[in-house]
């Protein structure tokens, strides 16, 4: 079989999945086409249970049954259950490290002021920059997670946008249908809804590029309607990534299990307990008395039994546990002790000393590259298809770049200083300085009046010249 052939069979095999797919949900046998995509959200659900502290494995730990010597039971003796949140630290020192500054948008193409304008505007609108944070934490905590771009008419009749971010924990259930090339194929959102006598009903959300399937359960079968999507996109931006604390969940609950049993040794010995022998002739004096006098006899003795600190070992696996969980998760040890004397740091030696986090957000943006290519292609649809129809050429001559902004910032005097070398040195053209420079806010603008300020300069030059000539110079 020619290569021609391999490469057309893989395509019609692609192909026929997806029609299959699509006759299914026409016949409105869509528990039938839900079999042909992935579920994301068993795999969430057991990530949240490692993620919140309340469903650790510790707190199953139970409470101790103390018994009699003639086997009676007397009572409970509680046992602490200890979670330490491990996840939550580790999930958000990687957020910021990622999305702690937002992502810094580029005008890549010429004569597209005005469309820029309205996708950065529109951005700002609909509060991207949170939304894309939330989606990233979603992510780091259970594996999966999406922003739907959702287009609607408002009060007015207007179309209008809003960002939904989806996630488990909001009880929201993410299925997918992809390609061979991991493309998106289909999407699906799976919700619940409390309608009329407080009852809760469960509605699925399909979309593809050309159709959104509005699917509701029924008491027989599903209640589905067919919809035309006028985005041309499937409107999600689908994010995708094993757990942040991927690989040193064992060592955390190994964490947790020495801290609770050293709770309960504390209570039980960390207080000193009296010894005396019996030749004491007063009985022991209560609790609530001031006074204390012993009465001793015979080389009677009173001494205090106190517990001696946890071993050594037990203290340097403490130390090893803690070091190995938050640097096998690529985490730098960020606390009060370790960051009060940074703040005379440069940016490029704080970089450093963070070079974990700084590692493993290079990684994250082999994908989130992507991810962002995809908002600045959906956006830039729904505005030339949905929100501002009338200018779309303008949205399709727009060509959108973006960068990661560093979540400390840059040592802003060093760049500028370069900047003015190589303006100096003719490697930089003037405008492009100003586009760089940290002080500038509009490059053009301020392009503009430089211009005016230099051609002003040259026409009092040119009255000086004049006058000059004629002897009226001093």
């Amino acid at each position: 079989m020619g290569l021609f052939n391999v490469l057309t069979n893989e395509v019609k095999a692609a192909v026929g999945y997806q029609q299959n797919f699509e006759e299914l949900l026409a016949s409105k046998d869509v528990a039938r086409a839900l079999n042909f995509m992935q579920d994301h959200s068993v795999f969430a659900a057991q990530a949240l249970l490692e993620y919140n502290v309340e469903s650790h494995e510790i707190m199953k730990r139970q409470d101790k049954p103390i018994y009699d010597k003639k086997g009676n039971f007397l009572r409970f003796q509680k046992r602490w259950k200890i979670p330490i949140p491990y996840q939550t630290f580790i999930n958000e020192i990687a957020l910021v490290f990622l999305y702690g500054r937002p992502v810094k948008w580029l005008q890549e193409s010429d004569g597209t002021d005005e469309a820029f304008e309205s996708y950065k505007n529109l951005l700002k609108e609909i509060r991207f920059d949170a939304h894309v944070r939330e989606a990233k934490r979603v992510a780091g905590s259970e594996g999966t997670a999406a922003i739907l771009f959702h287009t609607f008419r408002d009060e007015e009749g207007k179309p209008n946008l809003l960002l939904n971010v989806l996630s488990k924990k909001n009880d929201d259930e993410i299925f997918t249908i992809k390609d061979q090339y991991k493309r998106l194929k289909a999407f699906a959102w799976g919700y619940s809804l409390k309608e009329s006598g407080s009852k809760t009903v469960y509605h699925l959300d399909i979309y593809t590029a050309d159709t959104i399937y509005r699917c509701k359960r029924a008491s027989m079968g599903w209640e589905v309607i067919v919809m035309q999507n006028v985005v041309g996109k499937i409107p999600v931006i689908l994010f995708e990534q094993e757990l942040e604390h991927n690989g040193v969940q064992p060592m955390i609950h190994r964490m947790e299990s020495m801290g609770s049993t050293d709770a309960d040794v504390n209570d039980r010995f960390a207080n000193p307990a009296m010894v005396a022998t019996a030749e004491i002739l007063n009985s022991l004096p209560k609790a609530e008395e001031e006074a204390k006098l012993y009465i001793l006899k015979n080389g009677g003795e009173v001494r205090y039994l106190t517990w001696d600190d946890a071993s050594e070992s037990k203290k340097n696996e403490y130390e090893r546990l803690d070091k190995h969980i938050l640097s096998k998760s690529f985490t730098p040890d960020v606390d009060f002790n370790n960051m009060k004397g940074l703040s005379d740091v440069s940016a490029k030696a704080l970089k450093q000393m963070m070079m974990l986090a700084v590692i493993k957000a290079d990684k994250r943006k082999e994908t989130h590259d992507g991810y962002m290519n995809r908002v600045a292609n959906l956006t830039l649809a729904i505005l030339g298809n949905v929100l501002d129809y009338t200018n779309r050429s303008k949205y399709e001559a727009l060509k959108i770049g973006h960068e990661f902004q560093e979540p400390f910032g840059e040592d802003v005097s060093a760049v500028l200083n370069d900047l003015l070398k190589q303006f100096g040195s003719g490697a930089l053209s003037l405008q492009t300085t100003l586009e760089m420079s940290y002080l500038v806010k509009n490059a053009k603008i301020e392009l503009d009046r430089i211009k005016e300020e230099q051609a002003e300069a040259m026409e009092r030059q040119k009255e000086l010249n004049k006058m000059d000539v004629f002897g009226e110079a001093e």
